[in-house]
């Protein structure tokens, strides 16, 4: 199945943001589109037919109040086949499908604008990895930048290609918000919430000196200490 969400994710502020799900055969894949917060996590999925190049969108600009009429279908051409795709929503669909396509793994993809990341996009600064966190999660080189293009168009979509980097699930888009993308909505929306805290972090500590990255020789460490203990799980007295 293929799903399509819409999510905000921490309580402060909301912002919008966009999450898609799509599924095949074998395995689930989801986007959507909504807003990010701080310390509340909202979203909307959208769920295809198993084998097919669609996907259920939520039209909607959140979960609150969704109105299952808001749920749309689309093709993974972009193609509205089913309900009503507001433009706004409809804009960024493009930079969702690309995703599926580049990375046959990726099964949720998340788009938001939450505030302290899209301060660095604004800034055309990438997020470096001075928060542990994001070398134990996929992103020890940290966050890159991509060039801006319009929401959503084909430089946008050409931008963000040439931006991203092998492996690392996340990209700034310039002028714009932050696009995550994984392997489930679990870890874009855990990824998501990362990104935020090291730009809230690195914005912090630039009363102090300016953040300090982790030594690169360093964060695969970081990496293997914490795959340790996940494989251990949950310990029981």
């Amino acid at each position: 199945m293929r799903r399509s969400s819409t999510a905000n994710a921490h309580n402060t502020v909301g912002n919008d943001r966009c999450i898609e799900r799509k599924s095949f055969r074998h395995k689930p894949r989801v986007s959507g589109c909504g807003r990010l917060g701080w310390s509340f996590v909202q979203q909307s999925y959208a769920a295809g037919v198993p084998g097919a190049n669609e996907m259920y969108f939520t039209a909607g600009p959140s979960l609150r109040g969704h109105a299952p009429a808001a749920v749309v279908r689309v093709g993974l051409d972009g193609t509205l086949l089913e309900g009503d795709l507001p433009p706004i929503q409809g804009a960024v669909v493009a930079m969702h499908t690309a995703m599926y396509a580049d990375h046959p793994d990726v099964g949720c993809v998340l788009h938001t604008h939450s505030p302290y990341a899209t301060a660095y996009a604004v800034a055309h600064r990438p997020i470096g990895c001075w928060v542990e966190a994001l070398a134990m999660f996929g992103l020890p080189t940290g966050v890159p930048v991509a060039g801006y293009g319009p929401r959503g168009s084909d430089q946008a979509v050409a931008n963000i290609r040439a931006a991203i980097t092998p492996g690392v699930p996340a990209v700034l888009l310039a002028n714009h918000g932050v696009l995550v993308f994984h392997r489930t909505p679990e870890l874009a929306i855990v990824v998501g919430g990362i990104v935020e805290e090291a730009a809230q972090a690195g914005i912090n500590a630039g009363s102090l000196g300016g953040p300090v990255e982790v030594p690169e020789e360093l964060r695969a460490a970081a990496l293997q200490r914490a795959m340790s203990f996940e494989a251990i799980g949950t310990v029981h007295a």
